[in-house]
C-alpha cells in the first residue's frame, strides 16, 4: 500500500486561563503540529469550548477531540455541538469518538458505565445517528464540512475494530489495553506483536473499504536522551513485567535521540501503517525537533 505522509497531533489535557491556553496552542502550531486536540475526562477542559478557543488562537492547524467519551453524550445533542463547533472553527474540526474506559468518571457524573458491549453499542448508535442527522438537509445547524467532519474512532477490541472499519476516516490505536475491573482506567501497554495482531484485525474488517483510513497511534512517553537504556529504567520500574529491551521496543514509548525516535517512527509506519502520530501535552515541546526531522516525509 502507498505510504501516507506523516501527520502530527498534540492532545491538550491541562485547564488554563485564556491567555495561557492561546499561547500553548500557538506554540504547538509553531512547532509544526498539524492537529491540536482536546481530551474528554473529568478534571480536564470541556472539549467543545476548548476546541473553539484553540481555533481562535491558531491560523491553520486543524482542531479536534481525542476522544469524546460518548457515554457522556446524547447523540442528538452531540450532533448540534459538532455542527456548531465545525462552523465556529471554519471547518477545521476532526471529531474523535470512543466508548470511554474510566468507570470512576461515569460514577462521578451519575451516568451508567455498562459492559464493554453496551458501550460499543452506544458508540455505534451515536455514529449512525450523527450520520443520519448530517445527511438530513433539514437538520440545523449544518456542519461546514460535508457530509460531516472527519471521524476518528479509537479503541482496540474486535467490536471496536469492526465499527472503526465501517465508519471511521481515521482509525486510532491506543497501543494499550484496559486492566479488567480497574475503575480508574489503568492501561497496560501492548507489545509490538500484540499491536501487530490488532492492526491485522482492523485490516481484516476493513478489507472491503473503497478508501483506506488513516492510521493513528497515541504515544504515551517521550524522552529525548543520548542514553536510551538508562532513561527507560523509570518506565520499567513502573511496569515490573517489562525488561529494558522489551520496554524500548514498545510502540507507544519513544526514547532516544531525535534521530533514533524519527527512525523508530519510520519503522513503525512501515510495520503497522501509523502515519498520524499523537502525543500528550506534557511532551509536545520536547517532540518538536522530531516533527522537524520528519517534516515532508
Amino acid at each position: 500500500m502507498p505510504v501516507r505522509p506523516f501527520r502530527f497531533g498534540v492532545t491538550m489535557l491541562t485547564p488554563a486561563p485564556r491567555a495561557e491556553w492561546r499561547e500553548k496552542c500557538r506554540t504547538a502550531e509553531r512547532l509544526g503540529y498539524d492537529v491540536i486536540l482536546v481530551a474528554d475526562h473529568l478534571g480536564m477542559p470541556a472539549p467543545f469550548p476548548a476546541v473553539v478557543a484553540t481555533a481562535e488562537a491558531t491560523e491553520q492547524a486543524r482542531v479536534g477531540t481525542f476522544v469524546l467519551n460518548t457515554g457522556f453524550f446524547n447523540p442528538t445533542l452531540l450532533a448540534r455541538d459538532v455542527a456548531t463547533t465545525d462552523l465556529l472553527t471554519d471547518g477545521r474540526l476532526e471529531l474523535g469518538l470512543g466508548t470511554g474506559y474510566v468507570q470512576a468518571e461515569h460514577d462521578a457524573a451519575g451516568l451508567p458505565f455498562g459492559s464493554p458491549g453496551e458501550r460499543v453499542t452506544h458508540l455505534r448508535r451515536t455514529v449512525e445517528e450523527l450520520d443520519r442527522a448530517f445527511a438530513d438537509e433539514e437538520f440545523q445547524p449544518r456542519p461546514l464540512q460535508r457530509p460531516r467532519p472527519p471521524l476518528l474512532i479509537g479503541g482496540s477490541g474486535d467490536r471496536m475494530m469492526r465499527l472503526t472499519a465501517e465508519h471511521a476516516d481515521i482509525a486510532a490505536f491506543t497501543g494499550a489495553r484496559a486492566v479488567p475491573g480497574d475503575r480508574g482506567g489503568k492501561l497496560v501497554p501492548l507489545s509490538p506483536e500484540e499491536l501487530d495482531e490488532r492492526v491485522a484485525a482492523y485490516r481484516r474488517f476493513a478489507a472491503g473499504r473503497a478508501e483506506r483510513a488513516e492510521l493513528n497511534l497515541i504515544v504515551q512517553t517521550i524522552l529525548i536522551t543520548d542514553d536510551r537504556r538508562a532513561a527507560v529504567q523509570e518506565f520499567v520500574d513502573r511496569i515490573p513485567h517489562l525488561t529494558t529491551d522489551s520496554a524500548l521496543d514498545l510502540p507507544i514509548v519513544l526514547i532516544g535521540t531525535v534521530r533514533q525516535i524519527a527512525d523508530q517512527l519510520r519503522a513503525q509506519r512501515e510495520r503497522y501503517g501509523f502515519s498520524y502520530i499523537s502525543v500528550l501535552e506534557a511532551y509536545y515541546e520536547a517532540f518538536g525537533p522530531v516533527i522537524e526531522e520528519l517534516r515532508g516525509e
